[in-house]
């Protein structure tokens, strides 16, 4: 066993990719939420949505790209976005869903608020996506979590049926230093390094 030191104002996490190669045999659980697609997603809103289920988790992947790429993303015709919405029409969570690959779906980004979590909506919202993965013409739907997520994500993902098959380890710059996130969020993860 090694440790490779880390300079301060860097961060790694262990990536866990998943899939699954045919449509598992489960029911979809009960919940007062409900997903609502967005047809034309635009840049700003989703980075708001982005950062609202994600910044607990240090998700930064789409905040750092500029307007006409995300927007050539999320606007594709094979990618699917949805919100997802509470009993009072609030939006509560996101599901991104990439069909760009022949034959395969990614979910690509699915959560919900941090005041969602440990109510079964996730459950649910999972086994919405995995449904809505499967159509015509898909042999394979994929994922990957990794150790800064939500410590229930890799199990819930396991538990929906999917198989992991590889790991990596991402390193990269803290994005709280950079004013990506702000330097409060992701409190479980400790803050080294100077503010820029």
């Amino acid at each position: 066993m090694s440790y490779q030191a880390l300079p301060d104002g860097e961060l790694a996490t262990i990536v866990t990719y998943l899939e699954m190669r045919s449509p598992p045999d489960q029911e979809i659980p009960q919940s007062r939420l409900s997903l609502k697609r967005v047809e034309v997603p635009q840049p700003a809103h989703y980075r708001e949505l982005f950062r609202l289920v994600g910044a607990p988790w240090l998700w930064f992947s789409r905040l750092i790209v500029d307007d006409a790429h995300l927007a050539s993303i999320i606007q594709h015709p094979k990618v699917e976005l949805a919100t997802v919405i509470d009993e009072a029409g609030h939006e509560v969570g996101i599901l991104e869903l990439d069909f760009r690959e022949p034959g395969e779906c990614e979910l690509s980004f699915i959560g919900l608020i941090p005041e969602q979590s440990g109510k079964g909506h996730g459950r649910w919202l999972l086994a919405e996506a995995v449904r809505r993965a499967w159509r015509e013409g898909v042999d394979r739907v994929h994922v990957h979590t990794c150790s800064l997520d939500h410590p229930a994500a890799l199990s819930a993902y396991r538990r929906a049926g999917f198989t992991p098959y590889k790991r990596a380890i991402e390193r990269f710059t803290d994005p709280r230093l950079l004013g990506i996130l702000p330097p409060d969020c992701a409190a479980q993860v400790p803050l080294l390094g100077t503010l820029a």
